[in-house]
């Protein structure tokens, strides 16, 4: 959700009830500590941050939501052991993101306090498995709450989730496309009028399985090859080094973490360089023509852009309606 989840939506939501999670990856650690200020200044409510684990000032960025008394942090991948003992010894709750069962296991042990999963219904980097399959996966391999993400859009969703054994379900694009959302109106339309099949999971921006609308400018990264993408993935690693402040050092050793936690190649990693100005071309320029806009397949069912306690109220009221529904048939009949 980096350039959509800012001060203002996570702080919307937080006052709505439900958990406001503030995307970290694409602000410098000046930015976040602005970001963080900001969004206590809108809410007293609880609320979280989103880090990247293997970020080279992952350390800085935890001891910033001690000092500043955030309540979550959820993570990109999985944090160190020593970054989860960090940060519970300071009583934040930590909910890394992961994508199987087996990595579930392993936050769990490392004193994960809870998992996220998200399906490849997703929207952003995002993997094959369906969150039918994979989320009751995860719910029966840990004993730890599990938040389910990845298709989610409305009551009978969370009441899904409910009976599968999830403790609450997240959603990205439903939130993206609010009323609160700092994205551009213009953009919300343009969401709002894709289809079901108006998405595409494409490696093409960044090396990686990311799920985005189906635009004219991601149809021609399909198409072209990796020589023509290298002169604008080079163009905007030079821009994504003047917004970001961060020397060529700080970027070889955000790369060689990423290229050790996640196996990507050089090549890969370049590719990686595109994505920060892209997603801000599109969801915070509007400019659609030069940027890519992530979304979930959920966007093929959306068609307006209730406030965020709209949103919430309408999601509780609807899963309560269908878990009373469900539960219903579980009454034996007087016949």
């Amino acid at each position: 959700m980096g350039w959509v989840a800012g001060p203002r939506l996570v702080s919307a939501t937080a006052n709505a009830g439900g958990l406001g999670i503030l995307a970290s990856a694409t602000m410098t650690l000046g930015e976040l500590e602005k970001a963080v200020i900001e969004v206590r200044s809108r809410t007293t409510a609880p609320y979280g941050v989103n880090l990247l684990a293997d970020a080279a000032d992952a350390v800085d960025r935890c001891r910033l939501l001690i000092d500043h008394g955030v309540k979550v942090a959820s993570f990109a991948l999985a944090p160190k052991p020593e970054l989860i003992a960090m940060l519970k010894e300071h009583g934040i709750v930590v909910i890394p993101s992961i994508g199987a069962p087996k990595h579930a296991k392993k936050v769990a042990s490392w004193g994960a306090d809870a998992v996220m999963v998200q399906g490849g219904e997703g929207g952003g980097h995002t993997g094959a498995v369906p969150t039918t399959l994979l989320l009751p996966s995860v719910v029966d391999a840990v004993d730890i709450p599990v938040i389910g993400a990845g298709g989610f859009f409305d009551g009978r969703g969370l009441a899904a989730a409910l009976s599968y054994g999830a403790a609450g379900i997240g959603m990205g694009t439903r939130f993206l496309l609010t009323a609160d959302s700092a994205v551009p109106q213009a953009v919300k339309e343009l969401y709002l009028s894709y289809g079901l099949d108006g998405t595409v999971v494409t490696d093409k921006v960044d090396g990686m399985p990311h799920r985005m609308l189906r635009t004219e400018l991601v149809e021609e990264l399909e198409e072209a090859s990796f020589a023509r993408r290298l002169l604008p993935t080079v163009r905007r690693t030079l821009e994504f080094k003047k917004a970001s402040g961060l020397t060529w050092r700080q970027l070889a050793a955000d790369g060689k973490a990423m290229k050790h936690a996640q196996g990507r190649s050089l090549a890969q990693l370049a590719l990686a360089a595109n994505t920060p100005t892209m997603l801000r071309a599109g969801l915070v320029e509007g400019d659609t023509d030069a940027g890519v806009l992530a979304s979930g397949q959920v966007v093929g069912v959306l068609d307006d852009l209730p406030s965020c306690e709209e949103l919430i109220e309408r999601v509780v009221t609807e899963a309560v309606s269908a878990l009373r529904r469900a539960a219903s048939y579980a009454t034996p009949s007087p016949h």
